[in-house]
């Protein structure tokens, strides 16, 4: 059953394709990178998408790198002739989400670190379909981090506390190529997530701390 956000995150990521692939600047009317507000003017006027669905699937897309969002600090003189700090910021399309559109044929993308590794001839070693690779035996823990890094991207969690959460999702995923992971490594990962903002989480912390315990981590 397809997600019904989907078709929102569709039209979204190729707004932002056509930016890129139609701008004549860097920045303003004709920019690849385009202000919050522009966005949602445009996103209404072309697809009817109301304020809601922009802000929350644009968190979405860019939790998963497909859009990147550019903060700019810049200065401004106030009539009193004071300086006064000024935050903007931008969005434009990543890479990844170029290669959405374009395939994987460039040149010029940048491979996966296992790339130039022969996984078939790992018998012991499974290729998942975002480019990690695990050992077959944690092939169940690994099922559950994704599930858990989804949950995390669409949780209330500020940035901040999704970065925290997500960074010692991946410590738990790299430790997971090796036939022999470093135990250490994942506890204090797996302790980071139960003590953290995201432990509130509890069904699939729980469901992560029996996986580790079955395989003797």
């Amino acid at each position: 059953m397809s997600n019904p956000n989907d078709q929102i995150r569709r039209q979204m990521l190729q707004y932002f394709y056509d930016r890129n692939k139609y701008a004549t600047s860097k920045q303003g009317k004709n920019g690849s990178q385009v202000r919050i507000s522009d966005v949602k003017k445009e996103l209404k006027q072309m697809h009817g998408l109301t304020q809601q669905d922009v802000i929350s699937q644009l968190r979405y897309l860019i939790s998963n790198e497909w859009v990147e969002e550019i903060v700019k600090e810049r200065t401004f003189t106030t009539p009193r002739g004071t300086q006064q700090p000024s935050i903007q910021e931008w969005y434009a399309i990543t890479a990844k989400g170029m290669d959405r559109f374009e395939g994987s044929s460039s040149e010029f993308k940048r491979e996966s670190p296992y790339s130039n590794i022969n996984i078939t001839a790992v018998h012991s070693a499974v290729q998942l379909g975002d480019g990690n690779v695990v050992q077959e035996s944690f092939l169940g823990l690994a099922n559950e981090l994704e599930q858990l890094r989804r949950t995390v991207d669409e949780s209330d969690l500020s940035d901040d506390e999704k970065m925290s959460a997500i960074a010692e999702i991946e410590t738990i995923n790299s430790q997971l190529a090796k036939p022999e992971p470093n135990k250490p490594i994942i506890k204090l990962a797996l302790d980071g997530l139960t003590s953290g903002k995201a432990a509130h989480l509890v069904q699939y912390i729980g469901k992560l701390s029996r996986f580790v315990e079955g395989i003797g981590l």
